[in-house]
């Protein structure tokens, strides 16, 4: 005799017996899936969390490093307007008493701290920008009046108050005025 069931009532007695197993097998599959598809998640957590993690890290640094780079920014704003005065007060001199020997000594010391300004700028990434002859870029110059001239329109021609740069950023724009087109 074979072990198929040979009638209906075999038939059922057969699966009712194999049914607890098979019930059982299909819950651990279940279960396995279960636990493997959290397996995946807790993963994918894990690599956003580093990833934001290192996101952080690098714009801590990034910050710090605009922190150092930057750091001067209000002072260097602030000493600007002693080094146009400066510039002004040297320009003021008229040729005469340039060559004079009374005064040849304060000419020669208001130059050398001029001098010494813009080294000490240089030093902490200050640059001046160039403005006279250059067409007029919005994001360093700031247009103050247009004025007739022999130059192509948009061109500085005239510069009121230096601008500066500090590092890539700007520190202050240059008051310009631009050459207009003839009427």
């Amino acid at each position: 005799m074979s072990d198929q069931p040979t009638s209906a009532d075999d038939l059922r007695e057969a699966t009712a017996e194999a049914a607890p197993e098979v019930a059982e097998h299909d819950t651990q599959a279940q279960r396995i899936a279960e636990l493997e598809d959290q397996l995946a998640a807790a993963r994918q957590e894990t690599l956003y969390a580093q990833a934001d993690i290192q996101n952080v890290r690098r714009r801590a640094e990034k910050d710090a490093a605009d922190a150092r780079a930057y750091a001067a920014t209000n002072f260097a704003r602030d000493v600007l307007s002693v080094n146009d005065n400066l510039e002004r007060a040297l320009a003021a001199i008229p040729a005469e008493l340039r060559a004079d020997d009374k005064f040849k000594g304060l000419v020669t010391g208001l130059e050398a701290t001029g001098r010494e300004l813009t080294n000490v700028f240089a030093r902490h990434g200050l640059t001046k920008i160039e403005a006279m002859g250059q067409p007029l870029d919005p994001n360093r110059h700031q247009a103050m009046v247009e004025m007739p001239s022999d130059a192509e329109p948009g061109t500085v021609v005239q510069e009121m108050q230096s601008g500066w740069m500090i590092k890539d950023r700007l520190l202050r724009p240059a008051l310009v005025g631009v050459a207009k087109k003839p009427e």
